[in-house]
């Protein structure tokens, strides 16, 4: 059975957790993890870049100069692509990058990405975290008191404001929730700190 120690804010432990095994107990899946992260970071691509083609530049399509008796190669339309101003050849054109992913797959890499957390002492479980009002002081105190002073990704089981303008000031850390969180999310960062009620949810709905 996975477990986790429960910390409190003040970075006291209060126990351990037991953990679904079938979500932080399972082997990771590389080939899985680089095939949801590769479609989550094409899908962040604008593909707006866009060349103009001969078609579409100003100028003549005149002939330069006639076809014979110059000495010279033979020439058409200065919107070629080797004339200086004329239309690109083979550029950029505004196109969609998405690529869809199944859900299930979407799934499995989170699975796989919480258990890696797990099995290297890269998750951390709070047992709450509450702001009155958005400060960033406090939270810095509090993550200090747990040991975390590099990147760390912060998960609320629901949107939480406070939180997040808190975290947002914090270089490396940022604060998102349950149902908006991503393998990119968790990769992107070194420490993964859940509330003790986004992990019931992430299991519940991963298990």
């Amino acid at each position: 059975m996975a477990e986790s120690i429960l910390y409190a804010t003040n970075g006291t432990q209060l126990g351990k957790l037991e953990l679904k095994d079938e979500v932080f107990g399972i082997r990771p899946n590389e080939a899985v993890v680089h095939q949801v992260m590769v479609a989550q970071q094409a899908s962040l691509r604008q593909g707006n870049a866009d060349t103009k083609e001969r078609s579409e530049v100003a100028g003549t399509t005149r002939k330069q100069w006639r076809q014979k008796g110059t000495g010279r190669a033979r020439v058409g339309s200065g919107k070629s692509p080797h004339w200086r101003g004329g239309g690109v050849a083979f550029g950029p054109h505004p196109r969609d990058y998405t690529q869809k992913t199944a859900k299930r797959l979407k799934k499995d890499a989170i699975r796989f990405l919480l258990a890696d957390k797990l099995q290297t002492d890269r998750l951390v479980v709070l047992n709450e975290l509450k702001l009155d009002a958005p400060k960033t002081k406090e939270l810095l105190t509090i993550l200090k008191r747990l040991n975390i002073s590099r990147s760390c990704l912060i998960v609320t089981e629901a949107p939480d404001k406070n939180v997040y303008l808190s975290a947002r000031n914090i270089p490396g850390t940022k604060q998102t929730f349950v149902d908006s969180l991503g393998a990119l999310d968790i990769i992107s960062h070194e420490k993964l700190l859940l509330t003790k009620a986004a992990l019931e949810a992430l299991e519940k709905k991963l298990a």
